[in-house]
């Protein structure tokens, strides 16, 4: 005899076998009737105040190529991707939408009048560690306007994802911005490559979390010693610099053949490492400045002049930093109050197609809500015919609900037909019909039970009224219409009832 699950399965001839329990899926959850309904009444708020916002819902695949989520999303969400192998095509399930939505405007709206405003409301899917609101399938909610430039497309999502907070009962939740841009722009004017580049702005976060050495020594990993213990010489472009390089390996008398690589590929290669060492003194700058920009967190009006003050120091400019105090001066016109919003530049998000402001929203828990961002880049990096500027947002859904205050449940305007013999069964249902018609909800009873059994159900399940139907009503055309609440009833024409 063995167990599975919560039966015994018995092998011996003649032991009865019992079909095992299977649970929900590790990760995934069963959203029964009552917080469904909920669900939907928040999901319902939160899409209707989209629409008075004038965007337009658009629905898409769950699974798609993979190689849509591999190109942009960033190491750390590629790693949660559900990915797998089917006649022969590389293909995921959707982990997240704005992605699945450029895709969508590369392949059918490109000719469509910009702006574009889109939203959306489905699942994804991400392998993530199960915990409290963290679920490896869960609902996006959320929009994304396409053709829209900042600062007034930024200020417009982000004042568009605090309405349907406010709309859906959600209070005191606090909204956190960064600004990728100004981050790049900073490191350009260091000169450091778009590598380094990349590898610093997607570091931000575990640079305020764990310290600008723990960053350091990330990158030296990352970079290993120089290769063959060569140096690049100062002030070379790229065209000296392979011809050095190829020189100084020929004199070296090493072989520069590498399996399925060309000698062009191998001299790119060895020269994007000496130049990461040659950059070093740059990437010692960015790395000082940047711990120092990430602790900049708080109310705008305290962290904006801490930021101008160490730009001021560094010697740098950005316009990114007049672009961030417009989107800020936008979004107080748009209604929100200055007090919701602070600066966070360690704010990272994750997701490597971000191009300017990115914002988060977490409630007065610091359960985050919500989160988006511009991603310029995005549409032509998909295949798109021409860079298109964008800007975006999503809720997760379930969290929403859980933060936001639960509504009362709604009045349930439902009726029971209960006929009282089985030859009173097709009346039932004509019944029913005019019931429905009416703009109640019904049901017939399809048990055969008895009226006494048929009332005791209706009242325990929170049954508003029954209809009973026999012989004398059949005949006449009528229906004993009881009300539970009110305990009375009265006889009804078919013909002439309405509510």
């Amino acid at each position: 005899m063995r167990r599975v699950g919560t039966q015994e399965i018995g092998s011996a001839q003649g032991e009865l076998l019992v079909s095992a329990t299977i649970e929900a899926v590790r990760g995934m959850r069963d959203v029964l009737p009552a917080e469904q309904r909920q669900t939907a009444l928040v999901r319902g708020t939160l899409e209707a105040t989209f629409a008075a916002h004038d965007y337009t819902p658009i629905d898409l695949p769950i699974i798609e190529a993979r190689d849509l989520y591999l190109r942009k999303l960033g190491e750390e969400l590629a790693g949660k991707v559900y990915e797998f192998s089917f006649a022969g095509r590389e293909l995921a399930l959707r982990p997240e939408w704005t992605a699945s939505v450029l895709r969508a405007y590369v392949a059918h709206l490109q000719d469509q009048p910009l702006p574009l405003r889109l939203s959306y409301s489905g699942p994804v899917f991400r392998y993530e560690r199960p915990q409290r609101h963290t679920y490896r399938q869960f609902t996006q909610v959320g929009v994304e306007l396409v053709g829209g430039p900042s600062p007034r497309a930024d200020a417009e999502v982000l004042a568009l994802a605090c309405s349907g907070l406010d709309a859906a009962g959600v209070t005191g939740y606090q909204v956190l911005l960064g600004h990728v841009g100004l981050v790049r722009e900073l490191l350009g004017q260091l000169g450091l490559t778009e590598r380094t580049q990349g590898a610093l702005v997607w570091s931000m976060e575990k640079m305020r979390e764990a310290g600008v050495a723990a960053v350091r020594e990330q990158l030296g990993e990352q970079a290993g010693e120089p290769p063959l213990g060569l140096e690049l010489p100062p002030g070379m472009d790229e065209e000296q610099a392979r011809a050095w390089l190829l020189r100084s390996l020929q004199a070296m008398q090493i072989e520069l053949s590498s399996g399925s690589r060309s000698l062009e590929q191998v001299v790119a290669r060895l020269l994007r490492k000496l130049r990461r060492h040659d950059e070093q003194p740059a990437l010692e700058r960015a790395l000082d400045l940047l711990g120092r920009l990430a602790t900049i967190r708080g109310p705008a009006p305290q962290a904006l002049p801490a930021v101008a003050s160490l730009l001021a120091e560094a010697g740098l400019q950005a316009a990114a930093y007049d672009e961030l105090r417009a989107i800020l001066d936008l979004a107080v016109a748009h209604g929100l109050a200055p007090a919701q919003i602070a600066l966070d530049f360690g704010l990272g998000r994750g997701l490597h197609y971000y191009s300017g402001l990115i914002f988060e929203i977490a409630d007065s828990a610091g359960l985050q809500l919500c989160g988006g961002g511009r991603y310029d880049d995005l549409v032509s990096a998909l295949g798109g015919r021409q860079a298109v500027p964008a800007v975006g947002f999503a809720y997760g859904l379930e969290r929403v609900v859980a933060a936001a205050s639960p509504a009362p449940p709604p009045v349930r305007r439902v009726a029971l037909v209960a006929p009282v013999a089985d030859e009173d069964y097709a009346y039932a249902q004509e019944v029913a019909r005019r019931l429905r018609a009416s703009g109640l909800a019904a049901s017939v009873d399809v048990r055969g039970r008895s009226l006494a059994k048929n009332l005791s159900d209706a009242a325990r399940r929170g049954v508003a009224f029954v209809a009973i139907v026999g012989l004398e009503e059949r005949d006449s055309r009528t229906f004993v219409w009881r009300d539970l609440s009110r305990r009375d009833e009265q006889r009804i024409s078919i013909d002439e009832f309405t509510l």
